[in-house]
């Protein structure tokens, strides 16, 4: 076990990930869930790529949304729960700095990647049902494209920050981690200097991209409401809503979580320490088991899809 508080050296160059401080007698047990999440994750996702690419009728802005959206989840959960797990699984608790700061710059860029891909399935939603006429003129492969770029430009720009400013701290003795993943504000608190702007930057950037994303998720969804609540049309309610209800049901999930890990964090002085650890596991690891898994099950192109694709591998065995 390592000491977990101080190091004798003014210049460290590893941190220690405590994970769980308060269950590290049984944390281990956490592992198997953990482990079978992320196999399953990593098995949905890559089914939904090789689906949409064998499915000609799967080559529609949506799914191309949704499988970049796939590809978003299987880069976030490969570098962080393996790490996770062997914290768990084996107590290998050291991560060298560069690689802390590596990890959070991935962690910051992915996830707010995420909400930015949900936002643009909510605006192909929007056009959809509320501007018919207008929609294969507008949502074009280019414009997929165009909006993909975006988003890699926008984040990943946007996230260099973060381990900048990080690494431009100095952490004089502690090197005791209270996370199993190395978050901007769990690393930079141990650091001896001011990190005021590391907190100013985090909340501004925090905001202006998962705050205006949600906003104006909800936006879209709010024109969405009004105008299948006036069809006429004996079910056309029912049936344009549901090509929207597998996107609400991950959009609710994956904020949810952000803002009971983010309220819970605000609150850690009066609850216990794992909480708020626990919920950003959760919101590593649980959006990309779940957003898969939700869209084959409630749409049936894709399960269509997956169900010929089991076929011709058992034909060709």
């Amino acid at each position: 076990m390592f000491a977990l508080n101080t190091t004798s050296s003014f210049e460290i160059s590893h941190f220690v990930l405590i994970c769980f401080p308060s269950i590290q007698s049984w944390q281990h047990w956490l592992s198997i869930p953990l482990a079978f999440l992320l196999v399953v994750a990593i098995v949905a996702n890559i089914t939904i790529l090789e689906v949409t690419r064998r499915e000609q009728r799967l080559h529609e802005p949506m799914y191309y949304f949704l499988s970049f959206l796939a590809v978003l989840d299987l880069i976030l959960c490969l570098t962080n729960i393996p790490k996770i797990l062997a914290i768990l699984s084996f107590n290998w608790m050291a991560i060298n700095m560069n690689i802390c700061f590596l990890q959070m710059y991935i962690m910051n860029t992915f996830l707010t990647m995420q909400s930015a891909t949900f936002l643009s399935m909510a605006f192909d939603r929007y056009m959809a049902i509320c501007k018919p006429l207008y929609y294969h003129s507008v949502i074009t492969t280019r414009f997929v494209a165009k909006v993909i770029a975006f988003i890699l430009f926008r984040n990943l720009l946007l996230g260099l920050p973060y381990p900048i400013l990080a690494a431009r701290l100095h952490y004089c003795f502690r090197i005791a981690v209270n996370h199993c993943v190395c978050t901007n504000v769990a690393v930079t608190s141990l650091s001896c200097d001011d990190r005021s702007i590391n907190k100013l930057y985090q909340l501004i950037v925090g905001f202006s991209l998962l705050g205006t994303d949600f906003i104006f998720i909800c936006l879209s969804y709010f024109m969405i409401i009004r105008v299948v609540t006036k069809l006429q049309t004996k079910g056309a309610a029912a049936k344009a809503f549901s090509t929207c209800t597998s996107h609400l049901i991950l959009i609710s999930f994956f904020y949810t979580i952000l803002l009971v890990w983010i309220f819970t964090h605000k609150l850690e002085k009066i609850i216990p320490p794992d909480v708020p650890v626990m919920f950003n596991v959760l919101h590593l690891l649980a959006p990309p088991t779940l957003n898969p898994v939700v869209y084959s099950i409630r749409t049936k192109e894709i399960k269509q899809g997956i169900k010929r694709m089991l076929r011709e591998s058992l034909t060709v065995q």
